[in-house]
């Protein structure tokens, strides 16, 4: 029997989030697709959905989602899933949909997988696959009653398009109550950057401890410019209050898939591979040649990246020009 399965869409700025439209993507090839988007551009954005997978879409037009934190979506989403209990909820790993995740499984009881890499029915059967401790991947199941909640690694699947699908529309009736509008957004901060977000640059110049002090890290920066990427960092950096957490690659952190990505006096901890191991090309950049960075690289240059980026920025410079 056809598994249904329902996609909660984050919004950013009026737009579906790239994240969300991935796990809609994969949820299409699992059974029937079903998209649940919610705040005040919900209308505009729902008839984009079909063409990312979804066969239906439930929509609610309501700017308090925007406003108020989580609890208004929790509030819709455990009437909804009262109404049709789908087989599985999907979801993105970002800070707002782990938090609605996280209240959804305790008000309902629904038991929730999070980190997962990749699902399948075996016959009637989820399975999930997590990574656990950067080194080991096992598989999750859940029960096969009811409705299982599961939250996706960021980067772990593509981004896919049914061209030509139109999905049906369905609108939502929700009312809030007090206490669901009990915590509300004051103000949003953007952090003003350069050059491509992290999580969507072709091109990641990340540095380590290896770079010695908080102002070298300028050099990372002036390659990633020069390469037209991002620059990236490990835990141990902005935990020493280098850099802002938003640089962070990792475990922890972001993960990425750029098509290159330079590692810069980083010694390899499992931890900060596990966040850039799906990039493509991976370069190196060490003086201690055992580091276990080399064992992932593609390729790596035993020395001083003190020395050596200044050098690689000028070469990449002088060749653009």
């Amino acid at each position: 029997m056809t598994k249904t399965i329902w996609v909660l869409v984050e919004m950013e700025n009026g737009q579906a989030v790239r994240s969300s439209l991935e796990v809609l993507g994969k949820a299409a090839t699992l059974g029937r697709a079903e998209a649940i988007v919610i705040g005040a551009a919900a209308n505009e954005v729902a008839p984009t959905l079909g063409t990312y997978g979804a066969e239906k879409v439930y929509v609610h037009a309501d700017a308090t989602y925007d406003t108020y934190l989580t609890l208004p979506a929790v509030d819709t989403l455990s009437s909804l899933l009262k109404q049709h209990t789908p087989d599985l909820l999907l979801m993105a790993t970002t800070y707002d949909l782990r938090d609605i995740a996280a209240r959804l499984n305790v008000r309902n009881n629904l038991g929730l997988i999070t980190d997962a890499t990749d699902l399948a029915f075996a016959d009637d059967q989820l399975m999930v696959t997590v990574p656990w401790g950067g080194e080991t991947v096992v598989t999750a199941t859940h029960p096969q009653s009811g409705t299982g909640v599961v939250l996706t690694r960021p980067k772990a699947f593509g981004l896919e398009h049914y061209e030509g699908r139109t999905a049906e529309i369905e609108q939502v009736s929700a009312s809030f109550s007090a206490e669901a509008q009990s915590i509300k957004v004051l103000e949003t901060v953007a952090v003003a950057s350069e050059g491509p977000a992290l999580e969507d640059a072709a091109v990641i110049v990340s540095g380590g401890r290896g770079l010695g002090k908080a102002e070298n890290f300028q050099l990372v920066e002036d390659l990633a410019k020069a390469l037209g990427g991002a620059p990236g960092a490990t835990r141990a950096i902005v935990d020493a209050g280098w850099l802002p957490y938003s640089y962070q690659v990792g475990q922890t952190g972001k993960t990425v898939k750029p098509t290159l990505y330079i590692a810069c006096g980083i010694s390899g901890a499992i931890q900060h591979i596990a966040g850039m191991k799906g990039s493509k090309y991976i370069i190196a950049i060490n003086k201690d040649e055992q580091a276990p960075i080399f064992s992932f690289a593609d390729y790596g240059i035993v020395g001083d990246a003190l020395t050596i980026l200044p050098k690689l920025t000028e070469e990449v410079k002088r060749r653009k020009a």
